[in-house]
């Protein structure tokens, strides 16, 4: 597994409640930015867990990756509801662990699984 599969894995995880890959991979010092606002790796948990309850995550993309950065494309839909978004996201990795996050949400005006080889059910 690359570790921007590990990353997406772990997101998707913690969005169930289970923070047990969240907690290994992330390194203590973590810091993310969501919506412009500095969120840290405790602060990062009760946001995560609260959006499984509305936000279906996609697959993911690897777009670049190397032992200190990661890039990668996700697509995302608002449960319940014909909303989708094309979510680029930026890594950046010290000793190993996840230390920043940076993520750009754009909106979509078509479902992007139409005509692909993937569903949202597959990722519900």
């Amino acid at each position: 597994m690359t570790r921007g599969e590990e990353f997406d894995k772990s997101m998707k995880l913690a969005m169930k409640g289970d923070f047990s890959l969240h907690d290994e991979i992330i390194h203590q010092d973590y810091e993310s930015i969501n919506q412009g606002i500095t969120i840290n790796k405790e602060m990062s948990k009760p946001i995560l867990s609260g959006a499984g309850d509305f936000t279906i995550i996609g697959p993911m993309y690897t777009i670049y990756e190397n032992d200190e950065f990661a890039g990668i494309h996700q697509y995302s839909k608002i449960a319940n509801a014909e909303m989708f978004y094309s979510v680029m996201t930026a890594i950046k990795f010290k000793n190993g662990k996840v230390i920043y996050k940076q993520a750009n949400w754009h909106e979509l005006e078509e479902d992007p699984s139409e005509g692909q080889d993937w569903n949202w059910e597959d990722y519900e």
